[in-house]
């Protein structure tokens, strides 16, 4: 099992989740040309957390990235940072800054099995 993990990156949960959701399931090499061509911030952490992961198969368990596949991503909250925004006659209003953990797990793509198609030959008599 080849991991990778980002820690207590500055972008609430629920905006990674919906870069995450995209790449869910794919290969590596699609899962990149998907993040190239997405408009949310959250697409560059996921990009270098899946370069980070190919490095660690390719290094620890010498695996190619062509035969790999995204198992697992986990978006979880991290530690929430909590804040004040003055507001009018002296009051503060409460602000959160939501952080994320980012977990990844990649897997050996599975190998589609051929199936033999037989042709008959009819011969004409």
């Amino acid at each position: 099992m080849i991991t990778a993990s980002l820690q207590n990156y500055r972008i609430s949960p629920r905006k990674v989740r919906l870069v995450a959701d995209m790449i869910r399931g794919k290969s590596i090499i699609v899962a990149k040309n998907i993040l190239d061509n997405v408009s949310k911030k959250a697409r560059h952490p996921i990009s270098a957390l899946i370069d980070s992961a190919v490095a660690n198969a390719s290094h620890n368990h010498k695996i190619d990235k062509e035969g790999l596949m995204i198992k697992e991503i986990r978006v979880d909250q991290g530690y929430v940072l909590k804040r004040s925004i003055p507001m009018s006659r002296g009051s503060a209003f409460p602000m959160k800054k939501r952080t994320s953990h980012i977990s990844l797990i990649l897997a050996p793509a599975p190998v589609k099995a051929k199936k033999e198609v037989k042709k008959e030959v009819k011969v004409k008599k």
